[in-house]
């Protein structure tokens, strides 16, 4: 039963028309506009110095941390060198930014770094995300310290001040230069793992009683529903794969697309991003009891809102959540995919990638367990 009703649910998904364009066309449509939108951004715009302030209080200069750090990265012999720096005091940094000759500029306050922008864009992200790197290595460091001065102070004092010297690179671990544009293409490989929840959403209804026929007979046959529904749940992610390898094969030998990152952990993201989907299409197609052409309105509205608040048009809008309301991105699985993505991209550290794999499989659970309750629970006066 298992085997018939995995190749039965197979032929249903390949022939819904409908589906096939949201799964298989529709990324690839999405990838083509996003070549040629940006083809020429990429040759002329790969990740210009940026102009920044810095408040030069005492507190910034008594911080070695991010002394050391921003000189790196505004070293004049360093060819990739990331910022442009102005050193000056807060009411000077406030007229540079108001005249708009800096994006933006920090100030170090009670050991809590600030930033302050007038605008949102890919220039304001980086800012952020390499202030929040030192910012985090700095709570690292100062929590080492904690530790070590507890056991051995006169060894430990030594290295921890050779810890709190060490100075702290942006690496570049895609190409020559950071590319942005390429973050549009996360957001699109982000978006067809989500897609996959309007596959397993459709093999789901056709186990519904209340929507098809086939979903009766399941309902009062003597085959176990779980054994359905696992099938069902598996020729989706089966469909899924086929989207993500063909979206793969077109992206990197089609369109040149140069990730630069670990491919390996892109795919193994990309591979619990499609659980993700499929988990995200059981929650919607259990607990949501409409009809099957309003969940797929559902499912794609839910995916495309997720897409857009994780930067699909615009990174600036994912600093914006990330910023003033950061648990919507928390438990937002496109926001997720993305932002492992990122971390992939930018950072030779790992963890920030682990913990969105972390995330995504926790978001996968609830929605299984979820849905399992309420799958077990449905009872049905009339059939």
């Amino acid at each position: 039963m298992f085997l018939h009703n995995f190749k039965y649910t197979l032929k249903t998904l390949f022939r819904n028309r409908s589906l096939l364009f949201w799964t298989f066309a529709f990324p690839l449509i999405m990838a083509t506009f996003f070549h040629m939108a940006f083809a020429d951004i990429t040759e002329d715009e790969q990740l210009k110095t940026i102009d920044i302030a810095i408040v030069n209080n005492n507190e910034f200069n008594n911080n070695m941390l991010y002394k050391q750090t921003f000189n790196t990265l505004s070293d004049d012999n360093n060819e990739d060198k990331l910022f442009n720096i102005t050193y000056t005091d807060r009411e000077d940094a406030k007229k540079l930014l108001e005249d708009k000759k800096i994006e933006g500029y920090l100030e170090l306050n009670n050991n809590t770094p600030k930033l302050t922008f007038q605008s949102n864009g890919i220039n304001q992200t980086i800012i952020k995300y390499v202030v929040d790197e030192i910012h985090d290595t700095e709570k690292m460091i100062s929590s080492m310290k904690t530790d070590m001065k507890s056991g051995m102070n006169s060894i430990n004092t030594n290295v921890c001040n050779y810890v709190e010297a060490k100075e702290i690179e942006l690496k570049d671990t895609a190409n020559d230069n950071l590319n942005y544009i390429i973050i549009e293409y996360f957001t699109l490989i982000a978006m067809t793992c989500l897609y996959a929840g309007s596959v397993s959403m459709v093999s789901i209804n056709k186990t519904l009683p209340y929507l098809t026929g086939k979903g009766k007979r399941v309902t009062v046959a003597p085959t176990k529903r779980s054994i359905i529904i696992f099938s069902s749940l598996l020729a989706s992610f089966l469909v899924q794969l086929l989207t993500l390898g063909l979206l793969f094969v077109y992206l990197l030998g089609v369109l040149n697309v140069e990730f630069g990152c670990n491919v390996g952990l892109m795919v193994l993201l990309s591979l619990v991003g499609s659980l993700a989907g499929v988990a995200l299409g059981l929650l919607v197609g259990t607990f949501v009891k409409a009809t099957e052409n309003s969940k797929t309105g559902i499912m794609i509205a839910i995916t495309m809102a997720g897409s857009f608040l994780s930067g699909m048009m615009g990174v600036g809008m994912k600093y914006q959540i990330d910023k003033n309301l950061p648990l919507l991105n928390k438990i937002n699985p496109a926001n997720m995919i993305t932002d492992g993505f990122y971390a992939l991209y930018y950072y030779t550290d790992y963890s920030r990638f682990w913990f969105n794999i972390g995330s995504l499989l926790i978001f996968i659970s609830i929605a299984v367990i979820l849905s399992s309750r309420k799958i077990g629970r449905a009872r049905y006066d009339s059939i």
